[in-house]
């Protein structure tokens, strides 16, 4: 699990060297009042696509895209995009996210450490309950593609090439950045601005690809306590892994160094009560659930792999955190 910690440890620290763990950069995103939170993410995504399909054609990986996550409740992508839904509205509320919430505890954001206690909440539950309850009714996720004839790659939706796809995904990422930047001018109070913040998740992904061959996500963590914490209570089986749970860890250790290292980066503001946390922390933690992946496994991994279900994930996860911003207003 050493290699699962240190991808985990060079993702925490660029997260927090970023300031993309700061509640506020995620709260005022969705007010689409800053836009550090997008700069950062695109700049991320469209850096780890290059890098992902590099290594794909070198041979070094062998990685399929991700699958639909389907509920049949109004078509094969509907758990994509309820739980995209349920995730984002889960950011609004907690200031966080799967995969910032391990740096917010590292970098000592009080905050964080409620939200984690609901995901952890949420995991639970997840786990437990409805778990069982959506596979009765769920199709087998390798079988989404066979049975409804969905492409699972943008490429294959469209009826082009995969090199096409690429260029087009590059081209928009870059001139969404480029845009921000040339009128927003996005500032991330870290250590380094939005851009090159996102230059160091990439890195961070590069890591994971050299040291596991694998790519970064972390809402699956919250599934392996849940199944756990029902294993220890004696109502299920011992779970057969816990790398994600080695890699989120590796984050809250990655973050805590950074801030100890550079002191300035804890001087963030409070800006989520308890109550809220813990409330946005179980939305959290069952939508990416829900959805088969968070920011992280489908914005930056699943978007790398040019997954449809990423693409719908993401867009599901800005309008629900967008909308429960005008909700909250």
């Amino acid at each position: 699990m050493f290699r699962p910690f240190v991808s985990g440890a060079a993702f925490g620290a660029a997260l927090t060297a970023a300031a993309i763990h700061q509640p506020d950069a995620i709260v005022e995103q969705m007010n689409l009042r800053k836009w550090q939170m997008v700069t950062t993410f695109l700049t991320a995504s469209s850096t780890s696509t290059i890098i992902v399909n590099v290594f794909q054609r070198m041979g070094y990986l062998h990685l399929n895209p991700r699958n639909y996550s389907t509920l049949n409740i109004f078509g094969s992508l509907d758990g994509n995009i309820i739980g995209g839904l349920i995730l984002g509205a889960g950011m609004t509320v907690s200031g966080s996210c799967p995969g910032t919430v391990f740096a917010q505890v590292g970098g000592g954001i009080h905050s964080g450490l409620y939200t984690l206690g609901g995901a952890i909440l949420g995991g639970i539950i997840w786990s437990g309950f409805l778990r069982p309850v959506l596979r009765n009714r769920t199709k087998p996720a390798r079988k989404v593609e066979e049975t409804s004839g969905y492409p699972l790659t943008v490429d294959e939706w469209a009826g082009t090439s995969q090199t096409s796809i690429l260029v087009a995904v590059e081209v928009v990422f870059t001139g969404v950045i480029a845009a921000i930047v040339s009128l927003v001018a996005p500032e991330s109070g870290g250590l380094v601005n939005p851009v090159t913040g996102g230059l160091l998740i990439a890195g961070a992904q590069l890591l994971s690809i050299v040291a596991r061959g694998a790519l970064l996500g972390t809402s699956s963590s919250f599934e392996e306590v849940g199944d756990y914490f029902w294993w220890a209570i004696g109502r299920g089986v011992r779970p057969k892994s816990y790398s994600a749970i080695a890699l989120t860890a590796g984050m809250v250790a990655g973050a805590l160094i950074t801030s100890l290292v550079a002191p300035s980066t804890r001087g963030v503001p409070e800006i989520i009560g308890p109550n809220k946390a813990v409330l946005g922390g179980m939305l959290l933690a069952i939508g990416s659930r829900m959805a088969g992946g968070c920011t992280s496994g489908h914005g930056i991994s699943g978007i790398s792999l040019l997954s449809v279900s990423s693409f719908v994930t993401v867009a599901a996860i800005f309008a629900g955190g967008i909308g429960t911003a005008m909700i909250m207003k």
